[in-house]
């Protein structure tokens, strides 16, 4: 059992989507999408989908989210993603990056505007290499 959790499955919301994903640390595979119990593996495993370029290996910050709720359920912050995260896009006091933070109860995180629309205006997945959008004609 994870250190923390008190059998009450834990929920993850993510903003602005308003998506709320209960999840149980006891019986959800780990699927090699960032650390266990990341955000990342845990809105994989529940078919919501949160960029990750480098397939949540801390190696870009396209995971980026902003913690709006629930810190004490997560994961200190190692040296390895304040690094990465000095690189991201809007960064803010309460950003992580989904495949890096685990969590180990409830918490509310909020996918940046420069992330959440990136694929709805052309510029596809950055998982399948269309990083750079198609010119529009």
């Amino acid at each position: 059992m994870l250190p923390g959790y008190n059998r009450v499955v834990p929920k993850l919301t993510i903003l602005p989507a308003n998506v709320t994903i209960e999840w149980d640390p006891a019986t959800m595979p780990y699927s090699e999408h960032g650390k266990p119990h990341s955000i990342l593996d845990i809105c994989l495993n529940h078919g919501f989908h949160l960029e990750h370029a480098c397939g949540g290996n801390c190696a870009c910050t396209t995971c980026h989210v902003v913690l709006k709720e629930g810190e004490r359920h997560t994961s200190e912050m190692d040296d390895e993603e304040a690094d990465r995260l000095d690189m991201a896009a809007d960064l803010q006091l309460h950003s992580r990056l989904g495949c890096q933070v685990a969590l180990k109860g409830d918490a509310v995180v909020e996918i940046p505007d420069w992330n959440r629309n990136y694929v709805s205006e052309g510029g596809g997945s950055m998982n399948l290499g269309d990083a750079i959008p198609a010119g529009k004609h």
